[in-house]
């Protein structure tokens, strides 16, 4: 548990972050905050302030827009995370990647595991690192642990694109970018995405660039 002095300086941090406005700035790659990992959550936000960052969180990365977001991305060191994915996209994607719609969820010091050895590989992108994707192979099921923001339980599995955007926050809480586990002759420009990579699978990519895929 945290005691009184951890907990008034991230309480402070918190509350002079949210008054600024909102959407909040999103850290880029290269800021500290992103690689420091983070503190569990054990209450060092009272609830009416949980509740403020929470919608803090949502706006931002809604604004981006983007599919999750994780406190450190904000410049906050603690263990917190938000998903949601409304799937906007064509039947052939969905089925490829199996991206189906998640509503809005708040993870509180998630952890998650593997569930069997299957794997999947797609680009993947961040919103601390604009402009740029790279194939990722992560587990293609993994079992998510951990509470909401009302102290609720959390235990679920997460398969296709849901269980890839889970990692990808959790990670994110452990101070773990996506760039690390990519294939880094996978990178991509947005630009090169659009004209070239555009297609459900990274078959394609895989035999111009030169990598394997799982």
């Amino acid at each position: 548990m945290g005691t009184t002095g951890d907990r008034a300086p991230l309480a402070e941090q918190v509350g002079q972050l949210l008054d600024g406005g909102l959407p909040l700035t999103i850290v880029a790659a290269g800021d500290p905050v992103l690689r420091q990992g983070t503190v569990p959550y054990d209450g060092q936000l009272e609830p009416a302030l949980l509740a403020r960052f929470v919608e803090a969180l949502r706006v931002t990365m809604r604004a981006a827009p983007g599919v999750g977001l994780a406190a450190p991305q904000v410049g906050v060191p603690l263990r917190i995370a938000v998903i949601e994915d409304p799937a906007p996209v064509p039947e052939e994607v969905r089925l490829a990647r199996g991206r189906v719609p998640q509503p809005f969820r708040v993870l509180v010091n998630p952890s998650y595991e593997p569930v069997g050895e299957a794997r999947a590989a797609f680009f993947e992108g961040c919103l601390s690192v604009p402009g740029w994707q790279a194939v990722v192979a992560r587990p293609a099921e993994v079992r998510l642990t951990g509470q909401d923001e009302h102290g609720r339980a959390l235990d679920e599995v997460f398969t296709g694109w849901p269980a890839r955007i889970v990692q990808h926050e959790t990670d994110h809480l452990d101070g773990v970018l996506y760039l690390d586990r990519a294939e880094p002759r996978s990178l991509a420009s947005s630009q090169a995405m659009a004209e070239r990579w555009a297609q459900p699978t990274p078959q394609e990519a895989a035999r111009a660039l030169g990598f394997e895929l799982p």
